[in-house]
């Protein structure tokens, strides 16, 4: 009987040493590495190598509102592409388009269809992201990961946002009557009260928002007259439908190609004079809030081995990307919060950062932010912001991106590092840390 039970015990034993060293597991840690199927590993760096965007035209009424955003998006990125005439659009690995109010002539998977007219070619999938005015961004960060982890070569990133054909909010917002009933009615507020409240949390006076307000449009159009976006801008032609003088129906091909934004007869008297439209007795105004919009912005981003193989040079390299909630109330503050994040994940020092692009929700919210992170105003928004310029919600993560690629090379920053960031809706951040390298 003992010889028996210790022949048991041998043949235990050995089969134990048999299987932890095939499958490498001891004692509690059952995790099983089998060589046959590999993990890939973070060790591709994600390049940028091409970013355009298109101009950005005011929301119902202006260049872009016959246009609809997936034909917007799509010659974009057709043109983006155009200038590597000999790569092969089929090798792309996907399409991911960030996009803040996905339905009617946004919806049906909008990433996929613009895949299907902008490259011309069944066999590039396409996505549709929304984390609200942080998607353009997001996707940026999304394709920059999946490339580091091995899981992809080639990656379309950005976002379009058609603000004239799918109104805030949507056509149909539904609400949680039990939310609201259960005091969380903040979850739900419109943008407009969330500046309200930042501005009254964070002390920020109508004077200093309507100051602002006019900075950014005289930064944004002393860079107009400097022709500063002029690289950046796809020209789009749009059908114009009109009624001549007789009531007849006409139609004329207008190239849009120059931001419509910015105003050159405001002043700050003007700002002051404009009423709140948010709160009663508030201090946020059209006038200090940024533009309903309509516009789309794109990169192309690969893997060192396809770098290689294009024999181009990269534009920039995302570094680190954080996002982070916040109340909901307090919307406009999310940068607050994930600019440190991000600061930490990379290892650099907010004095490393030497230009910012700091979306312009409102001007309540950008000068909080501005004030509690102790930035350096001369290089925040250097071209003008949102206020200005216009926020196409999903396209406007991407679109500052592009900007901060570009000013960066005007400026000759090479190997320096810029910062893109965001309040998001429903109390939400963003912020995405650069690496010019061109």
């Amino acid at each position: 009987m003992y010889n028996v039970t210790l022949q048991i015990v041998k043949y235990l034993t050995i089969l134990y040493i048999s299987i932890t060293t095939k499958y490498n597991i001891h004692h509690t840690q059952y995790t099983i590495h089998n060589t046959q199927y590999k993990t890939p590993q973070m060790k591709n760096t994600a390049y940028i190598i091409k970013a355009n965007r298109t101009a950005v035209g005011k929301a119902k009424k202006g260049g872009f509102r016959f246009k609809r955003p997936d034909e917007m998006a799509a010659e974009t990125i057709d043109y983006m592409l155009k200038q590597l005439p000999d790569f092969d659009r089929s090798r792309i690995d996907d399409v991911m388009v960030g996009n803040a109010m996905p339905e009617a002539e946004q919806g049906l998977n909008l990433g996929r269809m613009i895949s299907l007219m902008g490259l011309n070619t069944v066999d590039v999938p396409g996505v549709t992201v929304n984390r609200y005015c942080a998607s353009g961004l997001e996707t940026i960060a999304m394709a920059s990961a999946k490339i580091q982890s091995g899981m992809a070569d080639c990656i379309i990133a950005g976002g379009v946002e058609s603000m004239s054909l799918v109104p805030m909010g949507g056509y149909k917002p539904i609400p949680d009557y039990e939310l609201a009933k259960n005091g969380k009615e903040s979850y739900y507020w419109g943008m407009g009260l969330t500046a309200e409240e930042v501005a009254k949390q964070f002390s920020v006076s109508r004077t200093d928002q309507d100051e602002f307000a006019f900075q950014s449009h005289q930064k944004a159009l002393k860079a107009q007259a400097e022709n500063r976006f002029q690289n950046q801008i796809v020209p789009i032609n749009v059908e114009h439908v009109y009624l001549d003088e007789a009531g007849i129906k006409q139609s004329k091909t207008v190239e849009i190609k120059k931001d419509e934004g910015p105003r050159k007869n405001t002043s700050v008297e003007a700002l002051k004079n404009l009423k709140p439209v948010f709160a009663h007795k508030g201090s946020v105004t059209a006038g200090n809030s940024s533009q309903t919009s309509d516009g789309a912005a794109f990169t192309l981003i690969v893997n060192e081995k396809m770098l290689k193989e294009l024999n181009v040079e990269p534009i920039a390299r995302l570094v680190g990307y954080s996002q982070v909630g916040v109340d909901p109330k307090i919307m406009g503050i999310g940068p607050v919060k994930a600019v440190p994040k991000v600061l930490k994940q990379t290892g650099i020092k907010q004095n490393d950062l030497d230009l910012i692009e700091l979306n312009e929700a409102f001007a309540s919210q950008s000068l909080a932010v501005i004030r509690e992170l102790d930035f350096n105003p001369e290089i925040v928004n250097v071209n003008g912001g949102a206020i200005a310029m216009g926020h196409p919600l999903g396209c406007t993560g991407a679109k500052l991106s592009v900007q901060i690629f570009d000013e960066m090379r005007k400026r000759e920053l090479n190997n320096k590092y810029g910062l893109v960031t965001m309040c998001v809706g429903t109390g939400q951040g963003a912020a995405g840390i650069f690496e010019f390298l061109k």
